[in-house]
């Protein structure tokens, strides 16, 4: 089932770790086909470098497994109800990349204080509460906190992103750790400043609607 959602799958798993957002078995993508609704995703403790399309579990919105040997990942609950409430939704990753969960350690968003945020963002990268892994809480957290950003952290935790597919969100993720590393590096030499609000949605429009090839 789904043959070609499951090898595009597989291939962007492997841009977790080749992009140093992932450790081990830690982090998953999920994947929602257009057509049938059904979701797909990584199973759990897998380790990236053992992973193969075959692995992936297919699930229906509801959480009732499809297809797949090996049990979903333990987000699973909170990917699905993520889906569930954001139609608009094709693709999620979870990761506990560095530089960016240093800052959901503390509990604090990511301020604006460089144009790719502006581009890629349209806003900072807000952070939401702590909620524990294992049911739907995690995904209520993401829901509620994201606004209309790609990227959310969530406290003590990590970070989710979403996207159009899964492409889209797993360059968000790459994004997210790319900025957070740099604003990282900005506080420890100074005071950044954040960017006025009109210039971060000019930014974005532009990104969004002139940039590449439209």
């Amino acid at each position: 089932m789904l043959e070609t959602m499951r090898e595009e799958l597989w291939q962007l798993h492997l841009e977790l770790p080749k992009n140093e957002l992932v450790k081990w078995t830690g982090g998953n993508i999920s994947a929602r086909d257009p057509e049938t609704g059904y979701v797909l995703i990584k199973p759990s403790g897998v380790r990236y470098e053992a992973l193969r399309p075959e692995h992936m579990v297919i699930l229906d919105l509801e959480g009732n497994l499809l297809e797949g040997d090996l049990k979903p990942s333990s987000d699973t609950a909170s990917h699905l109800h993520i889906y569930r409430q954001r139609p608009d939704i094709g693709g999620i990753v979870h990761t506990h990349s560095p530089y960016a969960t240093a800052f959901a350690a503390i509990g604090k968003p990511i301020p604006v204080y460089l144009t790719a945020m502006g581009d890629e963002f349209g806003g900072p990268i807000p952070c939401g509460d702590f909620a524990l892994i294992g049911s739907e809480a995690i995904g209520k957290v993401v829901v509620e906190s994201i606004g209309s950003s790609c990227a959310v952290l969530l406290k003590s935790h990590g970070v989710f992103t979403i996207g159009a597919d899964a492409e889209a969100a797993v360059k968000a993720a790459v994004m997210t750790e790319d900025v957070a590393k740099t604003v990282w590096l900005a506080l420890q030499i100074g005071d950044p400043q954040e960017l006025a609000p009109e210039d971060v949605g000019k930014l974005h429009d532009r990104y969004t609607h002139v940039y590449g090839q439209q």
